[in-house]
């Protein structure tokens, strides 16, 4: 499935992720994150999960991670790939 629009969920409060998603042709994962030495590899893989779950190919993804949970980014990915899906909601 491809993305119509961009879209955007999150904050840059702590413990929260801000996800950014774009249409694109593949399916790119871009990580900024004070511990993505330690928890990169598990971020970008709960966010690949999300977008083959919800059968997405083509994206260009950006978290911007301040200590989120996992269950935080599987919800703030979701919450991005569903409003970029749709028309005129943001």
């Amino acid at each position: 499935m491809k993305l119509v629009k961009a879209a955007m969920a999150g904050t840059m409060e702590p413990s929260d992720v801000m996800v950014t998603v774009e249409p694109a042709d593949d399916l790119t994962i871009d990580l900024e994150s004070n511990v993505a030495k330690q928890f990169g590899a598990s971020i970008k893989a709960t966010a690949l999960e999300v977008t083959k779950k919800m059968a997405i190919t083509g994206a260009a993804i950006k978290l911007v991670d301040h200590g989120a949970l996992d269950f935080t980014i599987r919800a703030r990915m979701e919450t991005a790939l569903k409003r970029a899906l749709k028309e005129g909601v943001q």
